[in-house]
């Protein structure tokens, strides 16, 4: 079992740059760095921890833990979807198909909650009874259970993407009627099972995005992540009902205490340089995406340590 301790030894040893690979053609995003190999992507996860639309810290252990929870899920998806993995060189690496992709995220709900100033529960508050072309009905509590999950697509952006209807996508054509009407159906058989799976596991899955390419023959694909602690909301499920009906949130394990530090401590949307995270903030978000990945998959985490650019390269190396 890892502990704060060994944690604290990896905090100057983060995957942060992968730049020193020396591979073509690559892409750096919030969190992942892709390089586009012609048919085939390879997709490292790094340990940058964003917000804000911007990188707030490096987080150890981080990538890996996000690399290696979509791998968990993807094998066991195989039977709702088929997905791009091609392999997992490395704990942060996968290896995946190139496929024509939706400019659709499939965003999906099993509870009505939130907190910023968009969230679904916000927006619920001030009236708003419309979410994503799903009518709620007016009573409802923060943190309730739909009867039913719900579907609220958003278009995909560089910067912040944008909510939709299905009847927006069909109409400004993202996406065909068919493609649309198979995709989400994907999208509810694989959250109702990642809500299945998580709560044997002792966890809540109460929201999700996933994304979705396509073949040239026209196969419908899984691609990007899988029910992450980025791109998840998990609750603990032991004691939900309790708290639920008392008004009290439930326990969480997220970063949302790292958002909060540096709202507090400056203006991250506007701050040209954002002041260093507190070495305890960090551990402890580590420890919390440590935890996570060891009550989603069962599994004891096995960290990745040495040189991680280092044993990249080699990983991939031969696969180039």
């Amino acid at each position: 079992m890892i502990d704060r301790s060994d944690i604290r030894k990896e905090l100057k040893n983060c995957l942060v740059e992968t730049t020193a690979l020396g591979l073509p053609n690559g892409r750096k995003g919030k969190v992942r760095d892709i390089y586009d190999l012609g048919d085939r992507l390879l997709l490292v996860t790094t340990d940058r921890q964003s917000a804000f639309d911007r990188v707030l810290a490096a987080v150890p252990f981080k990538g890996q833990v996000l690399n290696m929870v979509s791998a968990w899920w993807f094998e066991r998806t195989r039977h709702i979807v088929p997905n791009h993995v091609i392999s997992i060189p490395h704990p942060n690496a996968t290896l995946a198909k190139k496929l024509d992709v939706f400019p659709v995220e499939f965003v999906m709900r099993g509870y009505l909650t939130g907190s910023t100033g968009t969230s679904a529960w916000t927006l619920y508050q001030n009236g708003e009874r419309n979410l994503g072309g799903n009518i709620l009905p007016d009573g409802m509590k923060k943190n309730q259970r739909f009867p039913e999950p719900i579907i609220t697509p958003t278009t995909k952006s560089d910067v912040h993407d944008e909510s939709i209807t299905p009847e927006g996508i069909l109409e400004t054509g993202l996406m065909s009627r068919e493609d649309w009407e198979k995709a989400s159906n994907i999208a509810f058989s694989l959250f109702r099972f990642g809500m299945e799976t998580a709560r044997k596991n002792g966890l809540i899955l109460v929201d999700t995005k996933y994304e979705m390419g396509r073949t040239e023959s026209g196969e419908i694909v899984l691609i990007d992540e899988i029910h992450t602690p980025d791109s998840s909301r998990y609750w603990l499920a032991e004691g939900y009902e309790e708290r639920f009906e008392k008004g009290i949130d439930p326990e969480n394990i997220d970063k949302e205490f790292l958002r909060l530090w540096f709202r507090d401590n400056c203006d991250p949307y506007k701050d040209a340089v954002l002041p260093e995270a507190p070495e305890e903030l960090v551990i402890e978000l580590s420890s919390r995406y440590i935890k996570l990945f060891e009550m989603i998959t069962g599994n004891e985490f096995k960290p990745m340590r040495g040189n991680l650019v280092e044993s990249l390269g080699e990983a991939v190396r031969g696969i180039i």
